[in-house]
């Protein structure tokens, strides 16, 4: 039997208990509970992770907290998981391992105007562990961590240790600014230099702005999308 997670301080968790821990995050968020709360689901098939934010910038900074949380998710599996395996993140989501779908992440927030501070933010993942019903090959641009040799990882082992890495990640953000997320991020970014379709809009992903805003280029002209049209809105 799998026991419960340990967080570091300033963080605190909530078993989910087979609901969306995102949508709990949302809720809990919005009846004002401590910032650092986790909501989670780890179960032997997939690990759904969500933790509440109170950022004390304008939403246009705060929404570095997205990227950054995948960075941590990153940094987790590169941690834990064997050495060769190669884990990239979308731009607009989507976590790739061995260059096939293995997750995604998702985030929230209580107002839309980026130059406000939001009073909740609340960032999340999900990564699938295994897939019981699904032959090998059926589905090639899908895969889940055990395929992928993460034999020996278990969902609270990989949920402890992405909150550890969150923790670090907001200290060296809060220290240092977004250069070194920047530099981070860049190094795992999926698609970077490449055609693609991001929010609905096609062109080639010429890499990023300061705050982590996708620059494309499409009939000849570059135009950004910021990280806050990533977010969802829930007020």
């Amino acid at each position: 039997m799998m026991s419960g997670p340990t967080f570091p301080p300033l963080m605190q968790g909530i078993n989910a208990a087979g609901a969306d821990p995102f949508d709990a995050a949302c809720t809990e968020a919005a009846r004002g509970c401590d910032a650092g709360t986790i909501l989670y689901d780890a179960n032997p098939e997939r690990l759904r992770a969500a933790i509440v934010l109170a950022p004390e910038v304008p939403l246009s900074d705060a929404a570095a907290m997205l990227p950054l949380t995948g960075v941590a998710v990153q940094n987790a599996l590169g941690a834990l998981g064997p050495s060769e395996m190669a884990v990239h993140l979308c731009w607009d989501g989507p976590i790739r391992v061995n260059g096939a779908l293995c997750g995604a992440l998702r985030g929230a927030t209580d107002t839309a105007d980026a130059s406000a501070e939001p009073g909740w933010l609340v960032t999340g993942f999900e990564l699938v562990f295994a897939r019981p019903d699904m032959a090998g090959g059926e589905t090639p641009d899908e895969t889940d961590l055990m395929s992928e040799g993460c034999v020996d990882l278990t969902p609270v082992d990989l949920l402890e240790s992405w909150s550890r890495h969150l923790l670090n990640w907001i200290s060296r953000w809060e220290d240092d600014g977004m250069g070194p997320l920047h530099a981070e991020w860049s190094g795992l970014a999926h698609g970077m230099g490449q055609d693609g379709s991001f929010l609905g809009k096609s062109g080639h992903f010429l890499g990023l702005d300061e705050k982590l805003g996708l620059l494309l280029r499409t009939d000849g002209q570059t135009m950004l999308l910021p990280v806050t049209d990533l977010l969802e809105i829930r007020t």
